[in-house]
Parts: structure tokens; C-alpha cells; sequence
């Protein structure tokens, strides 16, 4: 019963966190840990349609992440862009402003990993 509840605040909290900037990103939470102490790591499954964008936004902590379909640039402020397909890892630095811009005809679906402060929300919309 007490697996059933945390499984399901870790989906609220995961879901709820990313709504503010959506912008067509589909958000499938595997688990959260509260580890190390004071932060939290967040594990997830990441989805943009096919000419899709993820919109401009920051992390209160870093995030990581592996491409599992799909083809994308990873647009970091002050860095060239990337560009990722299937079988590409990435990293993005706390706080970084950044986007993700998807080509071709197929979703991108990229499994992330975030180590945040866990008293800020997962993400925030950047100018």
C-alpha cells in the first residue's frame, strides 16, 4: 500500500512539474529518489512530436539523458547546437537555458535523468 501511494506522488509530482512548459512534451515518470541529500533524482521518459518543440526552459540541477528514438537538436544557451539521434547521450548543466527541436518524421523519446533541488520545481519556463 505505502509502494502504491509513493508511486503515485512521484507521478503527480513529475507530471505537475513539467506542465507549466508542456509545449507538446508527453512526460512518463519511472521513479524519484531523494538522493544525494537535498536533492532529488528524477528518472523519466521524455516524448516531442515530429516538428515539435520542447520550448526554452532551466533545471534546478543537471540532467542527463540517452535518445531511444528519433532525431532532435539540443539547442544550449552559450554552446553550439547538438544534434542527437537514437543511441546519443547527452548532459545539460544546472540552469542551463535550452531547448529541444525535433526533425524528421518520427517522436523523439529520450530517457532523462534529473538530479534537481528538491524544493524547485522539475523545470521553468525561460524567457
Amino acid at each position: 500500500m505505502i509502494g502504491k501511494i509513493v508511486v503515485a506522488l512521484t507521478v503527480a509530482v513529475f507530471a505537475c512539474s513539467g506542465a507549466a512548459i508542456a509545449q507538446g512534451i508527453k512526460r512518463t515518470p519511472l521513479q524519484k529518489v531523494e538522493f544525494p541529500d537535498g536533492y532529488a533524482t528524477v528518472t523519466g521518459i521524455a516524448e516531442i512530436a515530429p516538428g515539435g518543440a520542447a520550448g526554452r526552459h532551466t533545471h534546478p540541477g543537471i540532467e542527463t539523458g540517452y535518445v531511444l528514438e528519433g532525431e532532435a537538436d539540443l539547442i544550449i544557451e552559450g554552446k553550439p547546437d547538438l544534434h542527437l539521434k537514437a543511441g546519443d547521450s547527452y548532459a545539460i548543466p544546472a540552469g542551463a537555458v535550452h531547448d529541444a527541436k525535433v526533425h524528421g518524421d518520427k517522436t523523439l523519446k529520450v530517457l532523462g535523468i534529473y538530479v534537481v533541488d528538491k524544493n524547485k520545481p522539475l523545470a521553468s519556463p525561460a524567457p
